[in-house]
């Protein structure tokens, strides 16, 4: 029967940061933001309009739905970087590419030794799985199995591998997509919500009331402004880390198709 020594067992990675977490944090300091700073007295005149057209009094301006919006653009900002630390942990001390390329010479010599030493100096996703390939490959070497059932036994610990890294790589990509449609959703909305005020100042009865026109089309174009910002800057991010997520599954991919074919070469 197959056995594994539960020394051997890899690790799951721990679960990070939490997403919803971090939303409710961003919530509260955009609210805080937008309601004790950008709504302070001092950010306007006697008339209730921006000293000066000031860029907080004017976002004040922009109503209710600003707070929400700037709560995304700060996840995204957050995410963002819990990610940017979280996938240079993955990749290694090294390059990605460099150690891939050793570790496919080291196999194609043979030198599995050399290629534990390789993976245990990189760290990093890539070299974990590969570890975890190798010493299901010396184990295997033990069991009184056929070769085939040997290769499927070191593809079955990569593939299990493989499975415990990927969603760490992953994690929080998801919301940071979400938020790209999300940003420009609230701004669509906040955007119709000072056109409606502005069409309702245009509606009374003889002049228009100049002041509630000004304050709907401010709120009109500050909601456009940050939900466009918003979505972009969750697009960029989003579509980025994505990217590196592709590199290293790539890289994962690569060392499992090498060390399935040294073993093959081997018997």
């Amino acid at each position: 029967m197959e056995t594994k020594p539960k020394n051997q067992k890899q690790k799951p990675r721990s679960k990070g940061v939490s997403a919803m977490l971090v939303i409710i944090g961003c919530g509260i300091i955009a609210h805080l933001f937008f309601y004790l700073y950008c709504g302070a007295d001092f950010q306007f005149n006697e008339k209730g309009q921006p000293i000066d057209n000031n860029i907080f009094g004017t976002l004040y301006h922009g109503g209710f739905v600003i707070p929400i919006v700037i709560t995304l653009l700060l996840t995204v900002f957050a995410l963002s970087i819990e990610r940017l630390f979280a996938l240079n942990k993955a990749s290694g001390k090294g390059n990605v590419s460099k150690f891939i390329m050793e570790a496919k010479n080291k196999l194609e010599a043979k030198d599995i030794a050399g290629t534990r030493k390789l993976c245990d100096e990189q760290q990093g996703t890539v070299a974990n799985i590969l570890r975890a390939g190798l010493v299901r490959y010396e184990d295997v070497e033990k069991l009184d199995v056929n070769n085939d059932e040997k290769a499927a036994m070191i593809e079955k610990e990569i593939e299990e591998a493989t499975t415990l890294e990927l969603p760490y790589l992953e994690q929080n990509l998801s919301v940071i997509a979400t938020i790209s449609s999300l940003g420009t959703l609230f701004g669509l909305l906040g955007t119709v919500l000072g056109m409606i005020k502005s069409f309702g100042a245009m509606a009374n009865d003889g002049a228009p009331d100049s002041i509630a026109l000004s304050l709907g089309i401010s709120e009109a174009l500050m909601n456009t402004a940050m939900g466009i910002g918003t979505g972009a800057a969750a697009i960029i991010s989003y579509g980025y880390f994505s990217a590196r997520v592709q590199t290293i599954t790539n890289a994962i991919d690569e060392v499992g198709f090498a060390i399935g074919q040294t073993y093959s070469k081997k018997h």
